[in-house]
């Protein structure tokens, strides 16, 4: 049996759910969750070699690539190291999910053109308050994330002998 309060969606609508679906903050949402972001989201066009954001910058918004490339890289002295690639449906800047947090990274636009689907950090933080559930499921998805990346590390740090030093990596812990 339909439901004849059931909210429906357009055309346009269903197609970012789709979208956002496949990305692994939102996977896990509902579309009337997802949907809740849908007005605070800005596309914005980018040229090859625009910078998105410079490591240390205030982490201000989450871009999700529609279309094109974004180089993720670090600057270790004065060269650049390759991290990857941001491709469609991706997300980066992830962590401005959270308060008062700043860059790791460079985010550099590696395609002829690319779209950015920009979710500002202030529109994040009013849905958190209003919407808990949706809180609890993109901060663990990003926590998810963030373990994957350890356990990489830890793994790239085991097939390399040690060529840098791990503990680094624990520096702040180590002075709270």
């Amino acid at each position: 049996m339909i439901n004849p309060f059931k909210k429906t969606y357009s055309i346009k609508e269903m197609n970012l759910f789709r979208f956002f679906s496949k990305n692994y903050l939102f996977e896990k949402l509902t579309q009337e969750e997802m949907a809740v972001f849908f007005p605070h989201l800005h596309l914005r066009n980018y040229t090859r070699g625009e910078a998105v954001f410079f490591r240390n910058d205030p982490s201000r918004a989450v871009y999700i690539v529609k279309t094109g490339r974004v180089m993720i890289n670090i600057d270790v002295a004065d060269k650049f190291e390759f991290l990857k690639f941001a491709r469609p449906s991706e997300s980066f800047g992830n962590n401005a999910v959270l308060e008062n947090s700043r860059r790791a990274y460079n985010a550099v636009v590696d395609s002829d053109y690319c779209d950015l689907y920009v979710l500002p950090q202030v529109n994040i933080v009013e849905i958190f308050e209003a919407n808990v559930v949706i809180r609890a499921k993109m901060i663990t998805a990003l926590c998810e994330l963030y373990n994957q990346r350890t356990l990489n590390l830890f793994k790239a740090y085991q097939s390399t002998f040690g060529f840098f030093d791990l503990s680094q990596a624990y520096m702040d812990e180590m002075n709270m």
